[in-house]
C-alpha cells in the first residue's frame, strides 16, 4: 500500500486529468458482468506526460519499498491497459519487457507471452488497476504455464473494496501493489469540492456492490 502523500497526489492526479467518473443513471459493466456507478479509466494517463511521469516515478518507490530493489527479472504488461504501464516501469527499473495476452494468439508460435526471459524468471505483473482481481489470475496463469514465477503485480488504482479478490490472489501467494483506493479518491474528491450527493453514490457502492446492483434491477 502506497504512503499517504503518493496515495493523495495520485487521487489529485486522476480527478485533475477526468480520468474519475460518477455515473449512477448510466451504470459500467465489469468484465464480470458486475454494474457500478463509478469507474476509473487509467488509460487517459498516457496522453498527459507530466503526470504519468509524476505517477511511474512514485510506482518505483512503492515497487521498491514494499517488494525490494532486486526482486524481479521481468516486467511484464497485462493486454492490453497494462502494456503502456509496464514499458515506463520496465524503463525505470531497467529491466527486460514482454507482455501477456489474455489467451494465446491461435497463430504462428501461439504464444501467450510476448517477448524473451529465463526459466523460473521472477515477473512483475503490470496492470492499470484492479477491481474484482479476477481477470489478474488469466495473467498468472499464463505466467505460471510458461515456467516463470509472479507474485507481485504492482496496479496504478485498486478499487479497494473487493476483498474476496484480493483473497484469491493472496491465496495463491501474490501481492497486489497499488497507489491509491477508492478511499483516497474520495477525500480528494471532497476536498476538491464534489458534492455529497456525488459522493454519497459512490460510498454506497463501494459499501454494498452487490446490493446496489440488486437495487438497480429492481428499480
Amino acid at each position: 500500500m502506497a504512503d499517504t502523500a503518493t496515495a493523495q497526489l495520485t487521487a489529485d492526479i486522476l480527478l485533475e486529468i477526468q480520468a474519475v467518473h460518477i455515473r449512477p443513471d448510466e451504470p459500467f459493466t465489469f468484465t464480470s458482468g458486475r454494474k457500478s456507478p463509478v469507474y476509473v479509466d487509467c488509460r487517459k494517463i498516457i496522453s498527459f506526460p507530466r503526470a504519468r511521469s509524476t505517477l511511474m516515478n512514485m510506482a518505483i518507490s512503492t515497487i521498491c519499498r514494499e517488494a525490494g530493489h532486486e526482486a524481479f527479472d521481468v516486467v511484464a504488461g497485462g493486454e492490453t491497459a497494462g502494456i503502456p504501464f509496464a514499458a515506463w516501469v520496465s524503463e525505470r527499473l531497467a529491466l527486460p519487457m514482454t507482455y501477456v495476452r489474455k489467451k494465446p494468439k491461435g497463430f504462428g508460435r501461439n504464444a501467450q507471452i510476448e517477448g524473451d526471459f529465463k526459466d523460473g524468471a521472477r515477473f512483475l505483473l503490470v496492470e492499470d488497476l484492479a477491481s474484482e482481481g479476477g481477470s489478474k489470475h488469466v495473467f498468472l496463469d499464463a505466467i505460471e504455464a510458461a515456467g516463470a514465477v509472479c507474485k507481485h503485480i504492482f496496479v496504478v488504482f485498486n478499487y479497494g473494496t473487493f476483498p474476496e479478490g484480493m483473497a484469491s490472489l493472496e491465496k495463491r501467494g501474490v501481492k497486489l501493489h497499488s497507489l491509491a483506493t477508492w478511499a483516497d479518491v474520495l477525500v480528494a474528491a471532497e476536498r476538491k469540492g464534489y458534492t455529497t450527493e456525488q459522493l454519497d453514490q459512490v460510498r454506497t457502492f463501494l459499501a454494498d456492490p452487490d446490493g446496489w446492483a440488486a437495487k438497480q434491477k429492481s428499480a
